[in-house]
């Protein structure tokens, strides 16, 4: 299952850097996610969040229907605020 690394305020929702999520695409895993932590998470997973398959964009790779294997690691980073 893959990992996922949780940064900034998703790192204080879920309470963990980092957890193993059962999944065979990103979408799947998101989904997982959003049902363990609820609407706090999604809000905080907006359009403008950077997810990372093995250090690579997915919005370079197949989007949402990335998919996924045992030994990859999935990063989560929402949206920067500042200025």
């Amino acid at each position: 299952m893959p990992k996922v690394k949780f940064f900034a305020t998703l790192r204080e929702i879920t309470g963990k850097r980092e957890e193993i999520i059962k999944g065979d695409t990103v979408e799947d895993v998101l989904n997982t996610l959003y049902r363990e932590y609820g609407e706090e998470f999604r809000k905080e997973l907006r359009e403008r969040s950077m997810i990372l398959v093995n250090g690579k964009n997915i919005k370079h790779l197949e989007g949402l229907k990335t998919k996924v294997r045992e030994e990859d690691t999935i990063s989560i980073f929402p949206p920067a605020g500042g200025g």
